[in-house]
């Protein structure tokens, strides 16, 4: 009975000692801890994306040498065309143009600024995506000794824009010119899936692009 006694308690004794977790135990927790940091921090990116994007059309407060705008919605060519007969810049380049697009295609989308592609617009053809424009632009204003340059696109996509140009054009004075339009409205995003969904995937390219400009990696 002693020796019974003394082995009872003995396991007593023993049931009170905290177990440690078995390694892959710790190596879940530790990555589920990991995971959660990483989209609570992209999501909060994506929140401060949203936020300092613009929702109200505003002319610059100064002139450049020229104006580029990268294609993607008429609003974008017309607006950087009021820039230009405006005298904000002195030549404008319209960059990612369809290549069977011509000069007088586009004129007749602008009627009132029509008179201004026989003397002062640019198109390039072959720039393909933001990266093509940014390669375009820097050609287009070495070939004309440009030093400042007032950019045109919509306003979800200047974030990017702004860095791949950046990154072609370290020593440009560079003046972004963000277009709102009635389609994408960025104040009310969380109400249409569309326009979320245009959001997100902005923001992911802009992310991709920051990494990829820091890293120095060559553009296409």
């Amino acid at each position: 009975m002693p020796m019974l006694a003394a082995g009872s308690g003995a396991a007593t004794e023993g049931a009170g000692v905290p177990q440690a977790s078995p390694p892959w135990r710790r190596g879940l927790r530790m990555a589920v801890l990991v995971a959660g940091a990483v989209v609570l921090v992209f999501a909060a990116g994506f929140l401060w994306f949203i936020h300092q994007l613009p929702v109200i059309e505003a002319a610059p407060n100064r002139k450049a040498d020229g104006i580029v705008v990268l294609t993607g919605a008429a609003a974008r060519i017309n607006d950087a065309l009021e820039l230009l007969a405006s005298g904000h810049g002195r030549r404008l380049l319209i960059t990612g143009v369809y290549p069977a697009t011509r000069p007088g295609e586009l004129s007749r989308l602008v009627p009132d600024h029509r008179g201004w592609f026989a003397c002062c617009v640019d198109l390039d053809h072959s720039a393909t995506n933001t990266i093509g424009n940014a390669v375009e632009a820097r050609r287009w204003m070495k070939d004309h000794g440009f030093r400042s340059l007032i950019v045109v696109t919509s306003n979800f996509h200047m974030p990017r824009a702004m860095t791949e140009l950046t990154y072609q054009l370290p020593d440009a004075d560079l003046v972004p010119f963000p277009v709102v339009s009635d389609r994408v409205r960025v104040e009310s995003w969380w109400s249409k899936p569309a326009t979320a969904r245009l959001l997100f995937s902005e923001y992911v390219k802009y992310i991709v692009a920051v990494a990829r400009t820091r890293l120095g990696i060559a553009s296409a």
